[in-house]
């Protein structure tokens, strides 16, 4: 079994309150959850409305379907036009 764990700062400089912020953000781990079979959650920056810290984490018989499905969902964030990645980090567990 291999598990990894996906990291994304991310900027929402669009957002005018919490609400906007959560909105947004929904769409994002909501959709990468149905999509891609993921766990995520916001994990950091929860009370800034135009910052937020996202993570993900991936579970699989293989490492390279691990790596596979964290580039999906990547891709998949850094598609959403109302937000900027200021980085990503991966980290591989156990």
């Amino acid at each position: 079994m291999h598990a990894a764990a996906l990291e994304v700062d991310l900027r929402l400089p669009h957002s005018t309150s919490l609400k906007d912020k959560r909105a947004v953000l929904r769409s994002v781990l909501d959709g990468a959850r149905n999509r891609y079979r993921v766990a995520s959650a916001e994990v950091g920056h929860q009370d800034l409305r135009q910052r937020a810290l996202v993570g993900f984490a991936a579970v699989a018989g293989t490492a390279s379907h691990v790596t596979e499905v964290l580039d999906e969902v990547e891709r998949f964030v850094w598609s959403f036009p109302e937000v900027e990645v200021i980085t990503t980090d991966r980290t591989w567990l156990g």
